[in-house]
């Protein structure tokens, strides 16, 4: 299936898989992590890296095609100016270090949210690593940075209304398939599986639109500890859901292709 033709979950039933085509995390704990081993925050951020590079190898091992993994909200420039300092300098960090890895092991790298408040230099590394690895199909991980649903929203509903109003030959009302295509990640199916670390359960502003279908799983088990294990045990639980999408179980049971019949 083409970008082009992911469709809203609300509309059509999407393909169901033995293991999610697209993971989304948010990847939380990293600063609780370094105080329970009295370590400033910083260290548990850039242990949290580690995380990352643990579950981008797991999803590709485990044939995951889509990894979007919220690493700076929109809300998050409220935390203490250090912090936000220290995580703009280990993005920056990631991006000149992590890009040529993912490329060397043909992932497709993505950045999702307003990039307008960032440095220069982390826009330019952030465009060079896109071009460099657009070719690549067997991965996709999008970073979601500066990123928050509410905003991914009304950014489509802009690019809506500013295109009706230069082509007059649009008229009626705006459809979800008119806004879906403007949104951040129109270029992604729908998650199948949300993962959240640390603990709290909530979705905290993180692809509103997206996952109106996706299975949800939350963990106690903070960032710089997941693990691939971690990972297997979010998967075994997905397997366990019935993604139903609005049907009856009945209806899923009469879906599914009948036994062969032995030989003999």
């Amino acid at each position: 299936m083409s970008a082009a033709e992911f469709s809203s979950s609300t509309l059509t039933i999407p393909e169901v898989f033995e293991a999610p085509r697209h993971i989304a995390i948010i990847m939380d704990g990293n600063g609780r992590w370094a105080k329970q081993r009295y370590l400033p925050r910083v260290a548990g951020h850039k242990r949290g890296v580690d995380s990352v590079r643990s579950t981008v190898k797991a999803c590709g091992e485990m044939g995951v095609e889509y990894l979007t993994l919220f690493a700076f909200s929109s809300e998050n420039w409220r935390r203490p100016a250090d912090e936000v300092s220290v995580l703009m300098q280990l993005f920056m960090r990631a991006l000149e270090q992590e890009v040529e890895k993912l490329h060397n092991n043909e992932i497709r790298f993505r950045v999702v949210g307003d990039l307008r408040p960032f440095d220069a230099r982390i826009v330019e590394l952030i465009k060079r690593g896109e071009e460099l690895t657009a070719h690549h199909n067997k991965l996709t991980l999008t970073v979601a940075a500066n990123y928050g649903g509410r905003w991914d929203i009304m950014q489509a509903l802009n690019k809506v209304v500013a295109l009706r109003a230069t082509d007059t030959q649009i008229h009626g009302p705006v459809l979800e398939s008119d806004l879906t295509q403007h949104l951040s990640m129109s270029y992604a199916p729908e998650p199948d599986l949300f993962i959240r670390t640390g603990g709290e359960q909530r979705i905290s502003n993180f692809l509103l639109w997206q996952l109106a279908y996706t299975e949800l799983y939350f963990t106690d088990t903070l960032w710089p500890d997941f693990d691939h294990a971690k990972l297997h045990e979010a998967i075994v639980s997905y397997r366990k859901r019935e993604r139903r999408f609005g049907r009856t179980s009945e209806q899923l049971l009469a879906c599914q292709p009948a036994p062969a019949a032995a030989n003999g």
